[in-house]
């Protein structure tokens, strides 16, 4: 087959649109695969068919042509102008060509004429928008569960936008550590949690409350977790506050929890600056679910648990100056502790067998039975077990309201009148 070639000069559509695809980071082989698809469109409308054409493309030199493959034959006899070409035309073309010969003539974007290649630069330009944003929403598909660094690009009410790599992402305000405070141009660390389309838009979250944050912050300043030789179990948060990390080591050589913390706290310190100083428990992960339990409420000290493995639900027994430690500001601790064993824990303090106490069956005359009931499902079944809690416990525990809980807390001092005067 022989082809003539037409040297024209390169197209403004190729290099418009080669000098925009290399600003938004295209590589040559997907620019040149859609100008090919493109130029076939281009093709199509104007012969109706782009079956005998054959498009070359040149991805060292960006360059693109395409060639309009005909056989020839005898003047008169052409049955079809798109695949057929009459001996004389061709012999204008070169004066080897004889019948029955393939000829290859190149076509110039100037056959197209300024309409034509008007609507394919404005396709071309879209495409590659397309692509970019395809581009971009792999890319952070492929980075979801990873820390990225960024800088805050505008602070808004509920969410702040953050510049990463000229690509514009949302740290919304639920995924904001409570005592963060951002100004413009700050950078920021978080972890790049979830990547959806908006209307064919990338909509890139990044977040420095989920748990996984905390795990690569781990990774990053532990290097036995990133070397896999220590394990994080699981983690579980209130992001600012207070956080517990439960750790499994596979060398017996190692301890987790020292490994983590860091001679002097060294390693753990980073990352608790990192987290606006939320307060760290790193614990030893065990399957004895008592020992997990007891090691979760740290820093209390528990006296004993009763496991009910069917409801998973922990009766936890502590002496009296250990249960505000196992509590926690606001019931945190215990939350916490928790969320990790995956118990519904409820505490109580260890009773003295020696002292003198009344079962709750007795104020029956006094007080309601299913009210006496509520009490009873919480494990206190004594009027001095009722008498240690606080309301708000008590409120935490059950659904009385506090006038009704009031009123029994009154009832069960009269009998204990020196001890729990109020």
């Amino acid at each position: 087959m022989k082809k003539q070639v037409v040297t024209d000069k390169k197209s403004d559509l190729i290099e418009s649109f080669a000098e925009f695809a290399r600003t938004k980071n295209i590589d040559r082989a997907t620019m040149m695969g859609v100008l090919v698809d493109v130029f076939k469109s281009m093709i199509r409308k104007m012969y109706n068919t782009d079956e005998n054409f054959e498009i070359i493309v040149n991805v060292d030199k960006g360059d693109i042509q395409a060639f309009r493959e005909r056989t020839v034959v005898e003047d008169g006899e052409v049955e079809d102008e798109s695949r057929q070409i009459p001996l004389s035309e061709a012999l204008k073309i070169d004066s080897d060509y004889e019948i029955g010969d393939d000829l290859a003539e190149e076509v110039s974007f100037e056959d197209f004429g300024r309409r034509m290649v008007t609507t394919a630069k404005q396709t071309l330009m879209q495409r590659i928008k397309e692509l970019e944003k395809t581009g971009i929403f792999n890319m952070y598909k492929e980075l979801t569960g990873e820390i990225i660094i960024g800088e805050v690009y505008q602070v808004w009410r509920n969410e702040i936008l953050v510049m990463h790599e000229n690509n514009e992402i949302i740290l919304p305000r639920e995924h904001q550590i409570p005592k963060d405070r951002y100004k413009k141009g700050d950078p920021i660390r978080a972890v790049v949690d979830s990547v959806d389309l908006n209307n064919g838009n990338p909509k890139v979250i990044i977040s420095r409350t989920s748990p996984v944050f905390l795990e690569r912050l781990f990774e990053q300043e532990v290097p036995e977790i990133y070397d896999g030789l220590i394990t994080i179990k699981k983690i579980v948060r209130e992001p600012g506050e207070r956080a517990k990390v439960a750790v499994e080591s596979y060398d017996d050589r190692i301890d987790p929890v020292g490994a983590c913390v860091g001679m002097k706290g060294a390693r753990i310190h980073g990352i608790v600056r990192e987290l606006r100083n939320e307060n760290i428990d790193v614990i030893n992960f065990t399957n004895n679910d008592q020992l997990f339990i007891q090691r979760a409420l740290s820093p209390a000290k528990v006296s004993s648990i009763e496991l009910n493995e069917t409801n998973k639900r922990a009766k936890v027994f502590l002496k009296a100056d250990q249960v505000s430690l196992a509590i926690g500001k606001n019931g945190l601790n215990i939350r916490l502790a928790s969320r990790l064993s995956g118990f519904e824990i409820d505490v109580f303090r260890e009773e003295d067998q020696d002292e003198e106490d009344v079962d709750l069956d007795e104020f029956s005359d006094e007080i309601e039975e299913w009210v006496l009931d509520a009490f009873k499902k919480t494990g206190c079944d004594t009027a001095k077990s009722v008498l240690r809690l606080s309301v708000e416990d008590i409120e935490r525990r059950t659904d009385l309201d506090t006038e009704t809980i009031e009123e029994v807390l009154s009832i069960l001092r009269q009998e204990f009148e020196e001890e729990f005067s109020s």
